[in-house]
């Protein structure tokens, strides 16, 4: 083989390489922008469910914000509701204890007729009442308190209410000592915010461990306390709780 041939078996070894090199060369460039390509997709579709969660994620706390405002609104006019009703239920109440005052007013400018049969009802009131709280202490000895301005008539009726409870409860008539301290007196404009009393009652064993609290406000308190849920089904027409 002289040197030509050598030579030109050398340059078909070198293409046969190059061409080979070449090749795979092609394989690897494809092999990494596949790799590439696969990657970068990945990375995009991380960054897409990042972006989604965050989204949700978002869109969940202007769902949870509308809701809890949504929520305080709705309290919010629950709660003015629910005041105005109890404003209309107090004005009432209040009502009530104005009217209660005409009951134990008697002392007033109106014609002497009409002063009297206020008198005459108030006393007979007054003798019912202390009948009752005898009824329910049964005690043998009372203390009374009542209002300064209702002495007089409340010495009137003891000794009917005494033999009334007496002939009642079939016992001896009780002893009754009407206090020196008395129970507020009415409301007036002079005493807007102080203690006051509508009249009535109050008497309590001796030793002041059982007490009968029977006056006009007292039962009044109690009977509306009764009769609430009556006036609200009536003024609303449901009962609130």
């Amino acid at each position: 083989m002289n040197d030509t041939d050598v030579s030109k078996q050398i340059q078909q070894m070198v293409r046969f390489i190059r061409q080979e090199a070449e090749e795979k060369a092609n394989e690897i460039s494809v092999s990494a922008e596949e790799e590439f390509n696969i990657e970068k997709l990945q990375l995009v579709e991380a960054e897409k469910k990042k972006i989604r969660q965050e989204y949700e994620r978002k869109e969940k706390q202007v769902d949870v914000r509308k809701k809890i405002e949504y929520s305080m609104q709705l309290n919010a006019s629950r709660i003015k509701v629910l005041q105005a009703q109890d404003d209309l239920v107090n004005t009432m109440k209040e009502a009530a204890a104005k009217e209660l005052l005409q009951v134990s007013h008697h002392h007033n400018e109106l014609v002497e007729v009409i002063l009297l049969h206020h008198q005459d009802s108030y006393k007979k009131l007054l003798h019912n009442l202390i009948v009752q709280s005898l009824l329910r202490l049964k005690e043998p000895s009372v203390l009374l308190r009542c209002r300064k301005h209702d002495v007089h008539l409340v010495e009137h009726v003891l000794d009917s209410a005494k033999e009334e409870y007496a002939e009642k409860a079939n016992v001896h008539a009780p002893e009754i000592i009407v206090d020196d301290i008395h129970l507020p007196p009415a409301p007036s404009h002079h005493n807007m915010h102080g203690p006051s009393c509508a009249g009535g009652v109050v008497l309590a064993s001796r030793d002041g461990k059982i007490v009968c609290e029977n006056t006009l406000d007292a039962r009044l308190e109690v009977v509306f306390r009764k009769k609430l849920p009556e006036i609200r089904k009536c003024l609303f027409g449901q009962v609130t709780a």
